[in-house]
């Protein structure tokens, strides 16, 4: 999951160099952080937060054969 984060990040930005992902894991959840140069955050969170959305979305549906929760924060 964390490359397909990557690699959908990666195409979204101007500056794809910069682009990371960082996993939390315990008991229940993951939570992935991307985080992205600062003028990318806005392409990353898109118009009224549907591109994040979106990419939640394709990450919780890629998480469906683990029994823990899958969650993404953006962080700049």
């Amino acid at each position: 999951m964390k490359d397909l984060i990557l690699v959908i990040a990666k195409r979204l930005v101007d500056h794809p160099d910069d682009v990371r992902v960082n996993t939390v894991e315990d008991e229940r959840n993951i939570t992935f952080e991307l985080s992205v140069h600062p003028d990318d955050v806005g392409k990353v969170i898109g118009k009224q937060g549907r591109i994040a959305k979106a990419l939640r979305t394709v990450v919780t549906s890629a998480a469906v054969k683990e029994s823990k929760r899958v969650s993404v924060e953006i962080v700049s």
